[in-house]
Order: C-alpha cells, then sequence, then structure tokens
C-alpha cells in the first residue's frame, strides 16, 4: 500500500462518494472493500443520489447491513437550488470527514474540480480517487473491448492498494443469514429443481430487447432444460413482464418480482445454474455471484465498460454505426443493436454458457 502521509488506523470518518442505483454499486464494490481495509477503525458514510425510478434501488438497498459502510447522506443530482446545496455542505461538515473517496463516474473536468473545490469547502482534508487525466476514462483494451468501471474504479484508488477484480472476496455483498433464509424460502415452489433465472426487465426502453423475444427464448429453453425451474427476478414494475414470460415456460416457474428485496435477490441469484436478461441490474448480481450470464446487450454505451463481470460470460452486442449514443430511449433507430439480436443467438449463446459452465471464456458477438 502507497504512504498516505497519514496513520490509516488513525483516520476516523471517510466519506466515500458514488452516484447511482444497482448496477452502479455493485461494480464499485471492490473499490468500496479497499477502503475499508485501508481505514478498517474509520466510520465510513456514503455520499449517493436517493433514485427516484422504481426501478432502480438506492445503495443502501445494495449493501444493506453488510458494514461496508455505516450510513449515507443524500447528494441531490443536478440541483442548483442554494437551500439545499447548504444543507449539503452542512451534512458533510458536520460529519468532518478528513478523507473524501471519489469514485464517482467521470462527468468532465471542470465539473470533478468544482466537485473537489465544494469538498474542501465542506472541510475535507484529502480527496482520493478524482477522475483526471487516464482515470477519467475507460481505457481501450483492444479493437473491441474497452476497459470495465470496475477496472476504472480499481486504477482510481490505486494509492490506497490493489484490488484482485477475480477475487471473489472482493464483490462481497456479506449477505446476513436472514436474507439467504428468505431466499431460500422463495425458492421453496421450485421443490429443489435446480434454477434458470431470468431478469427481462429494464427501467431504459433502449435496453429493451422485448418480450416477445423473451418469450420465444423461454420457449426454446424449455425444451432443453425441462428438468428446471425458472425463476424471475426484477422490480415490482417488471411483474407484469415476467408473468408472460414464465408462462412461455411450460415448467415450474416462480415470479419473485417486487416479492423480495434487491439483497433477497441477490441471495436468490447464488443458486442459479445460467442468469439471461439484458444489461440491467439483476444481470451485475447474478455476474457477482459467479453465475453464467447470456445477455442481450444494447449498444448504447462502449463493449465492455459495463459487461457482467468475470468470466463464463456470453455477451450479445452488436456494433452498429449508432452504437455509443448513451440514449436511454431510441425511437429514431429503432433500437436496430437490439432488435438484430435473433432468439436463436440468444439461444445457442445460451447452450454455450451452459456448455463451458465457468470457464474462463467471454463471447462477445459483433
Amino acid at each position: 500500500m502507497k504512504p498516505l502521509g497519514l496513520n490509516p488506523y488513525n483516520v476516523n470518518r471517510v466519506l466515500i462518494y458514488r452516484l447511482g442505483s444497482l448496477g452502479d454499486t455493485v461494480v464499485a464494490l471492490p473499490a468500496i472493500h479497499l477502503v475499508v481495509r485501508a481505514f478498517p477503525n474509520a466510520r465510513r458514510l456514503m455520499l449517493t443520489n436517493f433514485p427516484v425510478h422504481a426501478k432502480a434501488p438506492a445503495a443502501s438497498a445494495i449493501l444493506g447491513e453488510s458494514g461496508l459502510v455505516h450510513g449515507y447522506i443524500n447528494y441531490p443530482v443536478g440541483t442548483r437550488n442554494v437551500l439545499e446545496l447548504t444543507r449539503l455542505w452542512w451534512s458533510i461538515r458536520r460529519f468532518h470527514p478528513e478523507i473524501l473517496v471519489y469514485l464517482a463516474k467521470p462527468r468532465g473536468v471542470k465539473t470533478v474540480l468544482r466537485d473537489e473545490r465544494f469538498f474542501r469547502v465542506c472541510g475535507v482534508k484529502r480527496v482520493i480517487g478524482l477522475p483526471l487525466g487516464d482515470c477519467a476514462i475507460n481505457l481501450q483494451l483492444s479493437q473491441n473491448l474497452w476497459e470495465s468501471e470496475a477496472a476504472r474504479l480499481a486504477r482510481n484508488v490505486s494509492e490506497l492498494g490493489s484490488i484482485n477484480l477475480n477475487d471473489r472476496s472482493s464483490w462481497d455483498l456479506r449477505l446476513t443469514m436472514l436474507e439467504e433464509a428468505r431466499a431460500k424460502d422463495a425458492l421453496a415452489a421450485t421443490n429443489g429443481q435446480p434454477v434458470i433465472a431470468c431478469g427481462p426487465g429494464t427501467k431504459m426502453q433502449a435496453k429493451d430487447w422485448g418480450v416477445g423475444n423473451w418469450c420465444a427464448l423461454m420457449t426454446k429453453l424449455y425444451e432443453r432444460f425441462s428438468g428446471y425451474s425458472l425463476v424471475l427476478v426484477g422490480a415490482k414494475e417488471d411483474r407484469e413482464m415476467s408473468d408472460r414470460v414464465a408462462a412461455a415456460w411450460r415448467g415450474k416457474s416462480v415470479n419473485l418480482c417486487g416479492e423480495i428485496s434487491p439483497r433477497e435477490t441477490a441471495a436468490v441469484l447464488r443458486g442459479a445454474k445460467l442468469f439471461l436478461g439484458p444489461d440491467s441490474g439483476p444481470m451485475h448480481f447474478a455476474a457477482n455471484a459467479g453465475v453464467p450470464c447470456v445477455i442481450a446487450f444494447a449498444a448504447r454505451t462502449k463493449p465492455g465498460i459495463w459487461f457482467p463481470q468475470g468470466n463464463g460470460h456470453c455477451v450479445l452486442y452488436r456494433q452498429v454505426d449508432c452504437s455509443g449514443c448513451n440514449l436511454e430511449t431510441c425511437i429514431e433507430q429503432r433500437k436496430k443493436c437490439l432488435t438484430s439480436i435473433t432468439v436463436e443467438e440468444m439461444f445457442a449463446a445460451a447452450l454455450d454458457a451452459w456448455s463451458h459452465g465457468h470457464e474462463a471464456h467471454t463471447s462477445t458477438f459483433a
């Protein structure tokens, strides 16, 4: 570990700055674990937004009672309201953090430097991990693949120590016995059958592969995996869509959308043999648990940055002329990056992921 200029064991208060919801929090887990290791005696608060979208659980719902952080300060994203900013200033000032670990996604040099000035005014003594220079971008690893967000964050906070992204402990959600017990109860209807999990829902129209495609895929998969139960996961708002997908699976199915908490969903997915879905929060939970993922991935972001972390996954990503658009709603191009991914391709990818199990491979279909 590189010297910090102070004894890390004497640091009493650390503030972790990370915005976003489920996926954003899961990919930051290795960096958060590093902060815990670097400052084991500190009280750690997270400065984060509290999402208002029903399908976007807050970081507090992901980290739960893990002890990785001890509380939260609400960051009102995009506000210019003087009263709200004053409240934020006072909340941080009152906590009086000695160190702020900056894990937010890059938003431009001016914005990052403005953030640093604000945190200094709040009384922060030291800021670690400002995304400047190479740390402000995800590096291009090859012609078709970019550095993951988890790897970029690891580079950002490397002065605190090294992170092994292949070490399962780096991804530990520290699920409680109660959460695991509730997950077991939720799976009771499968009568002990092995499980294939699917999370077809998404909060973004641009990531939605379409209920018809998911239904057709489940019909084909059942012919191959008739001895398995299908478990559907997602938010309450995904329940109707998941009911339709479950109906295409002629065997046992359990729709848990809206029935269990996000962390209980993570516990449920730990027992799955395969996960299928779009780029979504449940995908990150499944990858976090080491479950092979088969993903119909929209090309709105560069390939690799938000792919499921780890080995054994099959990601179908269609490179098109408008790739990297970052759109949440795609009307003009009619989601051609997604709609060009066929049911037959997803079926073949599922069989491939299944046959390779947890072997080290990731397939990207251009």
